[in-house]
């Protein structure tokens, strides 16, 4: 027989040590003979962080989140920034002055674009009057000799204050005032024009002398257009993680928290319903979060999401991608809700079964009674991660350089400052963004994955330290076990294993990174004929995308039983991956099927806790608070995907004490069995029991 892997176990002899010797006495149930391991992954992870934090400090320095929202003015100032000169943090919405310009950058085959268009800050957007001309004008400067504040209260007018001059420029479309012809509507901070010109503004515009005005659908496609183009949409999504971040903390972080530990608790104290419970409960709110799906996507009720922000014509209406992601979504959680359905379905039967496993991690509760606040403390160093991450991710994704374009645009501007119309300097302004900023943001949002998942595979070997004690100990309340086990434990992983911790977390970012690539070339290949590729191009990307989903879940797999193998042996985790692959695998008849039932059960409770997030978000977004005015989101999809997706991290936290305290107790039953001839010395008894269920189960089944 093999020499066993280096646990020590307490008073009871067993095989040779690191050291090659026997156990006696009254030492530590888990060795503390033990050395670093893995340290140049741990030097990589460090070196990471240190990437981390400059890659952060660059999108702190360059990035501004109100540019995600709100558009530049025609000196490249963002509305709505406090800071701009003027100050504009009252002047939100951004506001076409030349509607010739707007027309122009819409015809087909044009080189004019919108944003060479003349553009403006303002409160509101401007309506044309029923019985006059409304102008509205350049910031007031130079000789216009009138605050901010004032012109606001003037509705952005000071027509009448013009000299004759400045009268004629401005009937040429050359500013500094400009006409209110087509009607508008707040889409999305832009003021999104109507083409179908007020007949009184444009009769008067008409009697003073003024220009051709162009009348043209091109006039609301133009500026539809680049409110509907995929950066934008991206940008907004963004703006809504910042906008709802209250949400983020209740439904994400503080609602999470809560349920983890009422799950812990019921686990403790009824064990025996809680199956059950899951199981219904999963299947209520997956129903619920569907519905709500269907009710922002307009498909019940008459609450779908809209562009418009503030009173409107109800008349009017404006499409948007947004809308149509939702009814993408709608589709899918359909998908998955009858899926979901069948399954609950399917695993009826072996609800028994998974009654008999929770019980035994039950015990280890109650008798380890640390481990149910343990998860506290990785959850607030992730909290405190997460809020830098984000914070840093909103600059990352708002970072750039503001400059002026380099048009070859035929346009001439009145300016204030220098007196005189500027044909040279017309151009407007973008945000410049650089090949280096994609790469940041990739980095950044790879890099929060690995340090999420380097914490939890922290937090799991630390309780699978614990529960190790428990075993070892035949399950009594002895002396051996440490007085606070998850503290010795902590100190084991602190000081020889988060090597170990940084490569199993590496490995589940590779393979993750591999999906998401091919993720992107399949799309970068849609538009591509599908006569041109191949049938084995086709077969092979259609057969990688499950086969890579199946080494992912194998891998994270793997990892937990390294990380148990980790914290009772002090191995390295390529070593213990191997060892825990091996007793596995011997054992895989008695033990399998027990450890698959436990992991169904769990993962429900995991999605019931992320689903309550998710319906609470809804329920807080639906509130008027995000529903109009300056924190109105564009849709809550991606807040409700964060919440569900930290509601998850979190349950993972928590529900890792009785994911870990089954693979601890089975992993530590297949190396007692395999250290004493196939008789475990050290099972407790509800171990053998279940066990004994099963086998009976499976014999019945059978026959």
């Amino acid at each position: 027989m093999r020499a066993p892997p280096g646990a020590v176990v307490g008073p009871y002899p067993s095989g040779g040590s690191e050291n090659g010797g026997v156990v006696k006495g009254n030492v530590d149930i888990i060795k503390h003979n033990r050395r670093c391991r893995d340290l140049g992954f741990l030097l990589i992870f460090i070196a990471f962080w240190v990437a981390m934090v400059v890659n952060s400090s660059f999108g702190f320095n360059k990035g501004d989140p109100l540019r995600l929202n709100y558009g530049l003015d025609y000196k490249g100032n963002v509305c709505g920034d406090r800071h701009a000169a003027p100050d504009l943090h009252e002047l939100e919405l951004t506001y076409w002055l030349n509607p010739n310009q707007v027309y122009q950058s819409g015809v087909k085959g044009t080189s004019f674009i919108l944003s060479n268009a003349r553009s403006i800050c303002l409160m509101d957007c401007p309506i044309p009057s029923e019985d006059s001309l409304n102008w509205v004008c350049d910031y007031p400067e130079g000789d216009i000799k009138m605050s901010i504040d004032d012109w606001i209260d003037r509705n952005y007018d000071y027509f009448a204050d013009l000299t004759p001059e400045l009268r004629n420029t401005s009937l040429q479309l050359q500013g500094p005032c400009y006409p209110v012809i087509f009607p508008s509507v707040n889409v999305y901070w832009t003021c999104q024009f109507i083409a179908r010109a007020s007949n009184v503004s444009l009769t008067h515009w008409e009697q003073m002398g003024g220009v051709k005005v162009i009348e043209d659908i091109s006039i609301d496609k133009s500026i539809h257009k680049e409110i509907n183009s995929r950066s934008s949409v991206l940008k907004r999504y963004v703006a809504d993680i910042g906008k709802a971040w209250p949400v983020l903390l209740v439904c994400g972080g503080l609602l999470p928290l809560f349920l983890s530990i009422l799950w812990l608790l019921m686990i403790r104290y009824f064990v025996s319903g809680m199956p059950w419970v899951t199981v219904v409960t999963f299947n209520i709110l997956i129903i619920s979060v569907t519905m709500f799906y269907y009710l922002k996507a307009g498909w019940i009720g008459n609450d779908a999401i809209s562009p418009i922000i503030g009173e409107h014509d109800p008349y009017y209406h404006v499409s948007a991608r947004e809308l149509g992601h939702l009814h993408v979504a709608a589709v899918f959680m359909s998908a998955v809700m009858i899926v979901s359905f069948l399954c609950s379905i399917a695993i009826v039967r072996r609800i028994l079964l998974a009654t008999s496993v929770l019980k035994v991690a039950a015990k280890v509760i109650r008798e380890v009674r640390v481990l149910i606040i343990f998860p506290a403390i990785p959850y607030a160093i992730l909290a405190i991660f997460f809020m830098f991450w984000l914070s840093a991710a909103l600059h990352l994704f708002s970072s750039g350089t503001i400059a002026q374009n380099d048009c070859s645009a035929n346009c001439c501007a009145y300016d204030l400052k220098a007196r005189r119309v500027s044909c040279n300097s017309c151009c407007g302004f973008s945000v410049h963004y650089t090949p280096h900023i994609t790469a940041a943001i990739i980095f950044h949002l790879f890099g929060g994955y690995w340090a999420t998942q380097f914490f939890i595979a922290c937090s799991s070997t630390v309780i699978a330290g614990s529960v190790a004690s428990y075993y070892w100990t035949r399950g009594d309340a002895s002396s051996e076990i440490p007085y606070l086990p998850v503290l010795s434990s902590m100190k084991r992983l602190a000081r020889y294993s988060l090597g170990s911790m940084a490569i199993g977390s590496l490995l589940v970012l590779f393979v993750e990174s591999i999906r998401f690539i091919l993720e992107a070339l399949r799309r970068k290949l849609k538009g591509v004929n599908s006569m041109a590729v191949s049938w084995h191009g086709k077969a092979m990307y259609n057969t990688s995308q499950p086969c890579l989903r199946f080494i992912g879940c194998l891998i994270k797999s793997v990892n937990r039983n390294a990380y148990v193998m980790i914290a009772i042996t002090g191995k390295g985790f390529f070593k213990a991956s191997a060892v825990a692959t091996e007793l596995i695998m011997g054992n895989i008849l008695r033990i399998g099927k027990l450890n698959v039932i436990g992991d169904v059960i769990l993962f429900l409770g995991k999605l019931c806790v992320s689903l309550m997030s998710s319906l609470f978000a809804f329920l807080m977004l639906d509130t008027h608070k995000y529903k109009s005015s300056h924190n109105k989101i564009s849709s809550p999809l991606f807040p409700v995907l964060a919440c569900w997706g930290f509601g998850y991290i979190v349950a993972s936290l928590f529900f890792g004490v009785v994911e870990m305290s089954i693979d601890t107790i089975i992993l530590s039953f297949c190396k007692d069995s395999d250290e004493h001839q196939g008789n475990a010395q050290f099972a407790p008894l509800l171990l053998i029991e279940t066990l004994d269920d099963l086998n009976q189960t499976q014999r019945l089944t059978q026959s």
